[in-house]
């Protein structure tokens, strides 16, 4: 590995901001600051105005989320949302990773809009864009707050995360879960501890998410783990023991999705393969092209998640063909919309 690899980073590069047209950022080398090859997380506190956005997909059952933070300190190397830092004047390299926006007031902003006569009960999943339980929330706790909110107004919600943090607020997750007001998917694509510490540098260990997926399934919690990104030519062969190892933790059901290098990701990510499996990266990088018509994206509806081709094909006939071998997802956990306008019609009359 190169001498001057950022330890502890997804990126290492800070691409330029496509929105600027020209780029006021700091460089690696001014990150670092003569200091080493670190870079310390700056968090910026920021006044939201909104925190429930609708969702405008197809590919995605759930019709609203929220993110309490934005940016992302887990640094996975091909997060889709890293793009997303630019619209606050930042690079979607190292800036995504190590400046963090808190978005204190969320819970205020919630209970706000679960307590409005136009609000109508549906799920809302935590962490659209980014992880709900990244390091901080360890401090601050935002994430449990909302969570409070959530079950004060008896309203169902999806959480996706990929830290063993969320342990922390079992005792919510049981009681949302008693009422049918939670699903939880946690995010896990490789049984490879070595790989996942560079590809997903400061998310939780492949072996605190295996105790997650039990812990959750021991507490009679319905767990969907989210195989993704695979990534052909990377970590697509681990797919028949991945899922019988999360079939054996308990988990209820698996979906997966393929790799999809937007924006400036593909940069990210081709630079992060040629540092770490420099022999490789053309095979991986031909393949993922392969997936999605000779480019390294595709936004279609209905296709961007799992590609099309041989190799797409290939893919989702094994997964397919192994989860019903073990019998993943044969039965679906439904939310509970109605207990909300009710509790809410009962609150009302106190006043």
């Amino acid at each position: 590995m190169n001498s001057n690899y950022l330890k502890g980073r997804g990126s290492q590069i800070n691409p330029h901001n496509k929105f600027d047209q020209k780029y006021y950022g700091e460089t690696i080398q001014e990150l670092v600051n003569g200091e080493g090859l670190s870079i310390k997380t700056k968090f910026l506190k920021t006044h939201a105005k909104t925190i429930v956005n609708e969702v405008k997909s197809p590919d995605i059952s759930l019709m609203y989320s929220m993110n309490p933070y934005q940016g992302c300190e887990h640094g996975c190397t091909y997060c889709y949302a890293r793009n997303t830092h630019q619209y606050w004047g930042y690079s979607a390299g190292i800036d995504f990773e190590s400046i963090i926006f808190i978005k204190e007031n969320a819970p205020e902003l919630l209970e706000k809009k679960l307590k409005s006569k136009s609000w109508r009960a549906a799920p809302i999943m935590l962490s659209g864009n980014t992880d709900c339980y990244q390091p901080i929330e360890k401090k601050l706790g935002i994430t449990r707050k909302i969570l409070e909110v959530f079950w004060k107004y008896r309203h169902p919600v999806g959480i996706i995360s990929k830290n063993s943090l969320m342990l922390r607020d079992i005792d919510l997750l049981h009681k949302l879960n008693k009422e049918n007001l939670l699903k939880v998917s946690v995010s896990l694509n490789t049984l490879n501890d070595k790989l996942r510490q560079k590809l997903e540098p400061r998310a939780s260990s492949v072996n605190n998410r295996l105790k997650l997926i039990n812990h959750l399934s021991a507490a009679g919690i319905y767990v969907n783990v989210m195989v993704a990104p695979m990534i052909p030519g990377l970590n697509t062969h681990e797919i028949p023991n991945l899922l019988h190892k999360i079939k054996s933790l308990g988990a209820s059901d698996a979906t997966y999705i393929t790799l999809r290098l937007n924006g400036e990701v593909a940069i990210i990510f081709k630079d992060w393969l040629n540092k770490n499996f420099p022999e490789r990266t053309d095979k991986i990088i031909n393949q993922v092209s392969n997936t999605h018509g000779g480019r390294l994206s595709d936004s279609r509806f209905k296709v961007r998640m799992k590609g099309e081709g041989k190799i797409s094909e290939i893919l989702i006939q094994q997964f397919k063909l192994t989860k019903k071998k073990l019998g993943l997802g044969m039965v679906k956990k439904e939310f509970n919309v109605d207990i909300h306008e009710l509790h809410k019609s009962n609150q009302m009359k106190l006043f």
